[in-house]
C-alpha cells in the first residue's frame, strides 16, 4: 500500500470509527444515533443558511489551527492563540469603527491591525523564550489571561454601555449583501478567501522560501542549525511572530464579519483553543489544517441541531472529542494498516 493512499486512508479510518463508537455511545444512553446523525448531517447541509453557518464557524478554525501548527512546525508550542485571537479581534473592532475611510483602504487596514495585534502579543513570549529561555508554553498560558483582561478593560473604556464596542462601519466588514441574501442572513463572509490564502501562505512559506526552510531547521535541532550558521533566536521570535499574526487575524474574522464588534468576555471564546485540536486533526500542515477545519468546525456547527431530537448537548460534545480521539490515534490505524498491506505481499 503506497504512502500516499495510507495517508488518506487513516483520516477516513478515524473519523469513522469516531462516529461509530459516538453512534453506540447514543445507544447505550438511549438516543437514537440515526436520528441523531441526520440532525447532524441537515444542521451542517440541510439549506443554504446552515452552509453558509458552517463555512463562517470554519473560518476562524483555519486561522487559528494554522497559528499552532506553524509554531509546532517550527519546534514551538504556542498556547496562546487564544489571547492573540482577542488582541486581534480588539484591533479590528477598533480600527473598524473608530475611523472612516473608503472600503479599498478601510478593510485591509483593520485587517492588518489584527494581524499586527496577534504577532505583537507572540513577539513577548517568542522573545521571552529566545533571550531568556522561558518555556513558550507557560508564557503564552499566561498571556491568554492577560490578553481576556486587558482587552475587557479597554473595551469598557472605548463603550458608552461598558459592554460592547460600537459597530464597525460598512466600509471594514467582510459581510456582503450578496453572501447575506444567498445564505438567508448566515452571517457568512468574505473571511473565509483570507483563511485560504493564509493556507497557501503558510505552506510557501515553509516549502518555498529559504526562510522557511530556516524556521523547520531550528525546530528540528537548534544547535545544527547554529553550527550551520542560521540565527536560532531571531527565528525564534520570528516563528512566533507569524503564528501570531495568525492567530490575529482569526480575530478579525469575528470582528469585521460574524459579529462587526467585540463584547466583554465573560470567558475564553474556545477557538484558540480548538485550534490545537484541529492542528493535531491536519497533522500541522497547511492543507491538513484545512481539511482538520471543516471537520471540527462542520461538528462543531451541525452539532447544535442534535438537541432538536432531543439529544443532549453533553453527547453531542462526547462524540466531537471520540473523532478527535481516533484522528489523534491515527499512528496506530497507520501501523495496522501497514501490518495488513506486508501480509497481503507476503501471501
Amino acid at each position: 500500500m503506497s504512502n500516499k493512499l495510507t495517508n488518506i486512508l487513516v483520516p477516513v479510518i478515524s473519523v469513522i470509527l469516531g462516529l461509530l463508537v459516538g453512534a453506540i455511545v447514543m445507544l447505550v444512553s438511549g438516543y437514537d444515533p440515526v436520528q441523531g446523525y441526520i440532525a447532524l448531517w441537515e444542521g451542517i447541509f440541510g439549506d443554504m443558511f446552515t452552509i453558509g453557518g458552517t463555512i463562517r464557524q470554519i473560518t476562524p478554525y483555519i486561522l487559528a489551527g494554522l497559528a499552532v501548527a506553524f509554531a509546532f512546525r517550527t519546534g514551538l508550542f504556542n498556547i496562546g492563540v487564544e489571547g492573540q485571537l482577542i488582541m486581534g479581534w480588539l484591533a479590528a473592532a477598533y480600527v473598524g469603527y473608530a475611523f472612516e475611510l473608503p472600503a479599498i483602504i478601510h478593510l485591509p487596514l483593520a485587517i492588518i491591525a489584527a494581524a499586527v495585534a496577534g504577532a505583537l502579543w507572540a513577539f513577548i513570549p517568542g522573545i521571552l523564550k529566545a533571550k531568556l529561555q522561558v518555556h513558550e508554553v507557560i508564557v503564552t498560558i499566561m498571556m491568554n489571561y492577560i490578553a481576556l483582561h486587558v482587552a475587557n478593560a479597554v473595551i469598557q473604556s472605548l463603550s458608552d454601555s461598558g459592554e460592547k464596542t460600537p459597530m464597525i462601519h460598512e466600509s471594514a466588514s467582510l459581510r456582503s449583501t450578496f453572501l447575506d441574501t444567498l445564505t438567508d442572513y448566515s452571517r457568512m463572509h468574505y473571511g473565509f478567501v483570507i483563511a485560504l490564502i493564509m493556507v497557501v501562505i503558510m505552506w510557501f512559506i515553509l516549502e518555498k522560501t529559504k526562510r522557511g526552510f530556516e524556521l523547520k531547521a531550528v525546530g528540528f535541532n537548534q544547535n545544527a542549525s547554529e553550527y550551520a550558521g542560521m540565527n536560532v533566536k531571531s527565528n525564534i521570535i520570528l516563528a512566533m511572530v507569524i503564528s501570531g499574526s495568525f492567530a490575529g487575524l482569526a480575530g478579525a474574522m469575528e470582528a469585521l464579519g460574524t459579529f462587526g464588534n467585540i463584547t466583554v468576555q465573560a470567558g475564553f471564546t474556545g477557538i484558540g483553543f480548538d485550534g490545537i485540536a484541529v492542528a493535531l486533526l491536519g497533522a500541522n500542515a497547511p492543507f491538513g489544517v484545512l481539511l482538520g477545519a471543516i471537520l471540527f468546525g462542520a461538528l462543531k456547527f451541525g452539532s447544535l441541531n442534535m438537541p432538536n431530537v432531543g439529544i443532549p448537548v453533553e453527547i453531542v460534545s462526547i462524540i466531537i472529542a471520540l473523532v478527535i480521539f481516533f484522528v489523534a490515534s491515527g499512528y496506530i490505524i497507520r501501523v495496522f494498516l501497514e501490518r495488513l498491506s506486508k501480509k497481503k505481499e507476503a501471501k
